[in-house]
């Protein structure tokens, strides 16, 4: 680290005690957990009619308040904006008259994938005639802008299919497996993978890792296991690998204990290794069971096998979480005792956690400590410490230690961004959560769902519905596919702002991709509808959630 950086560490370090408190709380950024296992890496309307966001800024009874087509955007980013290609006039509609329109195919595609469709065949008797011929790169372009959206993009892999001449690679099945998988559409999944079968090479355990663990994270424990049995079938080797993916993916679908009678039941057959008792050690961490941690330790020394730093750090996330931060301290000097010293990541989860429970003297401490024994600080690293101090108010700091990681020679990956991002949407400040998305574009880092998630909210807290309609197109420029989840909020948030046409309209898009929405948004958004008046609305709303839950 540079010694300017140091010396405000060092200075923050002693003067933590003074910090004031921040005026408002920040939801945790780091949401995905720091630890994972090498085996992670494999990994209705009458008529059909344009999605909302296409539609904003050119709907009646929009609110008062929201923002005006002059300033939807921050004077800053006025140019981007402008000429981002999602919201050109060609785009919407407002090509000059007689002016020639070049859509690229994968908008072609898009612009028809859009429009609410009831099955997979209605798409692809909406594909056929669109002019364009499928290839690898459009399907996998197209499967990921959908990837949550099980309707249109097995309609688009069934339209590309039937066309002469084009095979579908292994890639693009895989990525379809995936979006039934993800989908719960087993049945459709599984008659896929058989379909591949019949091609040599196309089943893979890329494939078959998918399957699992799509299945296992639906707690479909028992068929995950069968599949894995019948590995053997598709010429795939149910070796060590393999078991570990298997035990990887029912821990992670909360069931440890299935993974663990899975090991016992296959462990003189197959085999094991460290990263097999690493899988069951962070299943008994993430559900809180430290004793049978522990035993799995004792075991794996009994099989010959030493602890290594991902064992113990498992440990430590796991009292970090229960911020019994002395336990954290026993661990550390364990790991030191017996040859497994901590790591970057032990540090970076051990100074998160200390972060967020506000003992900010400490968790700075921890960079001291981390540095005495030679560990380089990461990109998670970094972006827990820019956490830490955006929470604590000191926003200076993050953004000098944000703009530092470059010289350090650390990439700053997309959990650095939306970190950065999150802190300034949380304090409403849109000029500069739309300027660090606009650097993400220009390093290249390519944006997330979590990316998107605190700038949705935002513009929706603050009545920016144009704002807003830019995000959602950038979103899908990025192939960034909404989900069940964004849905909700995107419900939610325009009912909280009086946009009750579009929190309608959004409600439609989400029945329209057989996502039943929870009961909290039906009834906030009916209870508004009839505040507001609006009955016949009300009325429609209240056919349309009758009609997905019958």
């Amino acid at each position: 680290m540079m010694p300017i950086i140091r010396l405000k560490l060092l200075k923050l370090i002693y003067r933590s005690a003074q910090l004031e408190s921040p005026t408002s709380r920040l939801s945790p950024c780091l949401s995905r957990s720091h630890l994972c296992t090498s085996t992670e890496l494999l990994e209705s309307s009458d008529s059909q009619r344009t999605p909302s966001w296409l539609d904003f800024g050119h709907y009646p009874g929009g609110s008062e308040n929201s923002d005006s087509g002059d300033d939807f955007s921050i004077p800053s980013l006025a140019e981007w904006a402008r000429t981002f290609p999602p919201l050109d006039r060609n785009r919407f509609g407002l090509r000059p008259e007689g002016a020639p329109e070049e859509i690229p195919d994968v908008e072609r595609i898009c612009r028809i994938l859009r429009n609410h469709h009831r099955s997979p065949d209605d798409v692809v008797g909406a594909l056929i005639g669109c002019g364009v011929s499928p290839s690898k790169s459009l399907l996998e372009q197209v499967l990921r802008r959908f990837s949550n959206d099980w309707i249109s993009t097995f309609g688009a892999f069934s339209w590309a299919k039937s066309h002469t001449g084009y095979v579908h690679s292994p890639e693009v099945c895989n990525l379809m497996v995936d979006i039934l998988g993800k989908s719960k559409r087993f049945p459709l999944m599984l008659k896929l993978v058989e379909e591949m079968s019949g091609t040599e090479g196309y089943v893979s355990l890329v494939t078959m890792s998918k399957v699992i663990r799509r299945l296992a994270k639906a707690r479909k424990y028992k068929c995950a296991i069968e599949a894995f049995k019948t590995m053997d079938h598709f010429g795939i080797d149910k070796d060590i690998k393999s078991l570990n993916i298997l035990m990887d993916a029912l821990v992670k679908g909360d069931s440890v204990e299935s993974a663990r009678e899975t090991f016992l039941a296959f462990k003189e057959e197959i085999g094991f290794n460290l990263e097999s008792f690493n899988v069951l050690i962070h299943g008994f961490c993430k559900c809180r069971k430290l004793e049978e941690a522990r035993t799995i330790m004792e075991e794996m020394k009994k099989d010959g096998l030493k602890p290594d730093a991902f064992s113990y750090t498992c440990l430590v996330e796991a009292y970090c979480h229960e911020k019994d931060f002395r336990s954290v301290e026993c661990v550390l000097a364990e790991m030191m005792e017996n040859g497994s010293p901590p790591n970057t990541v032990t540090y970076t989860i051990y100074m998160h956690a200390l972060g967020k429970a506000k003992q900010i003297k400490e968790a700075l401490g921890v960079y001291e400590k981390m540095k005495s024994r030679g560990c380089i600080p990461d990109s998670s690293f970094y972006s827990s410490l820019i956490y830490i101090l955006s929470k604590a108010g000191r926003t200076k700091y993050a953004q000098e230690i944000f703009e530092d990681m470059e010289a350090q020679g650390v990439t700053r990956d997309v959990l650095t961004y939306n970190t950065m991002i999150a802190a300034a949407c949380q304090r409403s400040q849109e000029d500069v959560a739309l300027t660090l998305l606009k650097k993400m574009e220009e390093e290249p880092c390519k944006p997330d769902l979590k990316t998107y998630a605190p700038l949705l909210k935002m513009c929706m807290r603050m009545k920016r519905m144009r704002v807003l309609r830019f995000l959602l197109s950038h979103m899908l420029q990025n192939d960034v596919s909404i989900d069940r989840a964004t849905y909700s909020s995107l419900v939610i948030g325009l009912c909280t702002s009086g946009e009750l046409d579009q929190a309608c309209r959004f409600l439609e898009d989400m029945v329209s991709k057989e996502w039943i929405p929870k009961d909290t948004v039906c009834k906030m958004l009916i209870k508004k509808l009839e505040r507001a008046g609006m009955l016949k609305e009300k009325e429609r709303t209240e056919k349309l959630i009758s009609s997905v839950r019958q």
